[in-house]
């Protein structure tokens, strides 16, 4: 976040009033992320992201904002009001005149957070790679410009400028540091603790997306010029539409993997295994091919998974195609067709390690990662 001429308005710094600036950016955007969490959340939704979130080295779908163990000591004590611990162990009178500047090497680690100050930025890390930054720069910046609007109005009014930005700092983090978490967002800890905390989890697309419509959302957008609520409408609704063409086209995808690749290869494999069991019964083996037979049983319990569910999919789309309501299909398409394409999966995944090399139809990861 910078000024037209270039001044970063989360550079920590180490002159008084640059020490104020700091706090006063700092504390709009902890307000601002804490209020406006569920838009946030939907900003950073698509069909892809709910694979990715949680999972992979990614942040969870909690919003959360990562400031460190120095600046969170820091907004701590300003909060309640007591010494700021200087680096030196010396303490330091409490005032924007006092804050420390935050050392570069203090740059988080902490790749499970979603939105994460390093140093001198926050990083927004919750963004689906295949997503444009424009719509969750929108959000932020819209979210943030509301609450700088409200701390100016203040300010306007205050006779001291710097002890109404001390008074800000302070009552910010008292009502909303509970959005600051440094700790591990994959643990079940958190989950509980942010629930505790009054926290919104938002697990999918399909129950992000309307949050662009709640009262506070729009009321944002239309206040600041951004978007009318018609155009919020029209934005929720492409949203939709988009999710439902996602899964659509992946189930379909996913269908004829099973049907027109798999199957086959599968088939073959096990009339293999099948022609060798004759085979040695028909040369007078007085061993009974049992690693064989085991084998064969397993492919074809395997085979016969990845039918029935390639069937339980097909209807499902189906029934869901036929769906007239947009976002009712959305809801639908997460809740009736993508645990479908979860279970479909699994049978193709038990599948795969039983067929030998030269069976299976398409790249493994291994090929991917060796072998290409």
């Amino acid at each position: 976040m910078a000024t037209d001429d270039g001044q970063n308005l989360l550079e920590p710094g180490d002159d008084p009033r640059k020490n104020a600036r700091f706090l006063l950016f700092l504390s709009a955007t902890i307000k601002a992320v804490d209020i406006y969490a569920p838009i946030l959340r939907a900003s950073a939704s698509n069909s892809g992201n709910d694979h990715r979130l949680g999972a992979n080295e990614a942040p969870p779908a909690i919003i959360s904002v990562f400031l460190g163990d120095q600046l969170t000591e820091i907004m701590e004590a300003l909060a309640a009001g007591k010494p700021v611990p200087g680096r030196a162990g010396e303490n330091m009178e409490i005032g924007v005149s006092t804050l420390p500047k935050l050392p570069m090497d203090m740059t988080d680690r902490n790749r499970t957070s979603p939105f994460a100050f390093t140093g001198n930025k926050f990083e927004f890390r919750m963004v689906a790679s295949s997503q444009s930054i424009a719509g969750p720069n929108i959000v932020l910046n819209t979210a943030v410009a509301e609450i700088l609007d409200e701390f100016a109005t203040r300010l306007e009014k205050a006779p001291d400028v710097n002890a109404e930005i001390k008074k800000i700092t302070k009552e910010t983090y008292q009502k909303h540091g509970r959005v600051v978490f440094n700790g591990n967002g994959y643990s079940n800890e958190w989950l509980v603790e942010a629930e505790k905390r009054g926290l919104a989890n938002i697990p999918a697309t399909v129950y992000a997306i309307p949050e662009y419509m709640s009262d506070s959302s729009v009321a944002i957008f239309e206040k600041h010029k951004v978007l009318s609520r018609a155009e919020v409408e029209s934005r929720v609704s492409i949203y939709m539409e988009q999710y439902s063409m996602s899964i659509n086209v992946e189930a379909g995808v996913m269908i004829d993997m099973a049907d027109k690749l798999i199957f086959p290869a599968g088939s073959e494999y096990a009339a293999v295994l099948a022609q060798s069991i004759n085979a040695l019964k028909s040369a007078g083996s007085k061993v009974t091919p049992v690693a064989q037979l085991e084998i064969l049983d397993d492919v074809v319990n395997a085979l016969n998974c990845l039918k029935e569910e390639s069937d339980k999919l097909k209807d499902a789309l189906e029934a869901v195609n036929a769906m007239e309501d947009e976002h009712a299909q959305a809801v639908a398409f997460k809740e009736k067709v993508f645990p479908r394409m979860a279970v479909l999966r699994s049978c193709g995944d038990d599948l795969e390690p039983m067929l030998g090399r030269d069976y299976w139809p398409m790249p493994t990861y291994e090929d991917l990662l060796f072998r290409m």
